[in-house]
């Protein structure tokens, strides 16, 4: 089972920004895609964004295009998603996921293993 961990989540007001990291402790990322995932209360987890493991192909969703970025670093085995401009709708629970393979799919769809989340809340 290949686990993986979300941090950087926090309250902070529209307009501004945070980065979310992405990590594994006990084995390397390199060699897999890596997505992120939001969802609301009442809502559908939704993707936001998907990385290949060689950072070559990059998926978003259309919600965040122009403002999230999403970037891996091997030397400190993370993915990072980089959150700017950040409004109350993004306000949700974010999740990394881990695709036991090496490419991107559209919708970020065929993860198989996740994150318990990490809560982020625009609000002013």
């Amino acid at each position: 089972h290949l686990q993986v961990e979300e941090s950087g989540g926090g309250m902070v007001q529209p307009g501004g920004s945070l980065r979310l990291s992405c990590t594994a402790s006990d084995f390397s990322l390199d060699y897999y895609a890596i997505g992120w995932f939001r969802q609301s209360p009442g809502k559908e987890r939704e993707a936001v964004s998907c990385i290949s493991s060689t950072g070559g192909s990059t998926i978003y969703a259309d919600s965040v295009k122009g403002r999230f970025t999403i970037s891996r670093d091997s030397e400190k085995n993370t993915v990072y998603l980089q959150m700017n401009s950040l409004k109350p709708e993004d306000t949700a629970v974010y999740y990394c996921a881990l695709d036991d393979s090496d490419y991107v799919l559209p919708g970020c769809i065929g993860m198989d293993y996740w994150g318990k989340g990490t809560l982020v809340t625009v609000s002013s």
